[in-house]
C-alpha cells in the first residue's frame, strides 16, 4: 500500500472514532453528559485547578467549559473554593459526590468496552490501548496547534 493510501485509510478510521465516542456517551447517566464527565475526569486526574486550566485541558472556549463546570457544581460534584493565591479567583475541587459519580462513569464505560470487545484477545486490547496512547502522544498538546 502506498503512503498516500495508508494515511487516507487511517484518516477514515480516525474519523470513524466519533461513532465509538457517541456509543460510549450513550451509556453515561443522563444526569452526567460527556462534557460534565470530562470535567470530573480532569479534576480527578490533575487535581484542583482554576477554570482557565479546565478550558485549556478540554481545548474549548471558556464559555463552553463554564457551562460544563456549572452543571457539575449544580449537582454537587464539584465545588468552587477561594484561590489562596488570588482571592478574586476560584479553584475547582472534586467533591466526594463527584468521586462517586466518577466511579459510576468508570464502571459503565469499562463494562461497555468489556461487552463490546468480548471477542477480542487480551493481546489485541492491549495493542489497541498502546497504539491509541502512542497516537495521542504523537499529536502532543493539540491546543498548541490551534494558533
Amino acid at each position: 500500500m502506498d503512503r498516500g493510501n495508508r494515511y487516507e485509510n487511517l484518516a477514515r478510521q480516525v474519523s470513524a472514532i466519533g461513532a465509538v465516542k457517541r456509543g460510549l456517551a450513550r451509556v453515561l447517566p443522563t444526569e452526567c453528559p460527556s462534557g460534565s464527565a470530562i470535567v470530573l475526569a480532569l479534576l480527578n486526574h490533575h487535581g484542583d485547578m482554576r477554570m482557565g486550566r479546565v478550558s485549556e485541558l478540554m481545548a474549548v472556549d471558556m464559555s463552553v467549559s463554564s457551562r460544563h463546570v456549572a452543571h457539575t457544581v449544580d449537582r454537587g460534584w464539584v465545588e468552587r473554593l477561594p484561590d489562596p493565591d488570588d482571592r478574586r479567583s476560584r479553584i475547582l475541587h472534586l467533591t466526594r459526590a463527584g468521586e462517586d459519580m466518577l466511579a459510576v462513569l468508570d464502571r459503565r464505560l469499562t463494562d461497555t468496552l468489556a461487552r463490546t470487545l468480548a471477542e477480542w484477545s487480551d493481546d489485541d486490547v492491549e495493542l489497541l490501548t498502546t497504539l491509541l496512547a502512542r497516537l495521542r502522544d504523537s499529536f502532543g498538546d493539540c491546543r498548541a496547534h490551534h494558533a
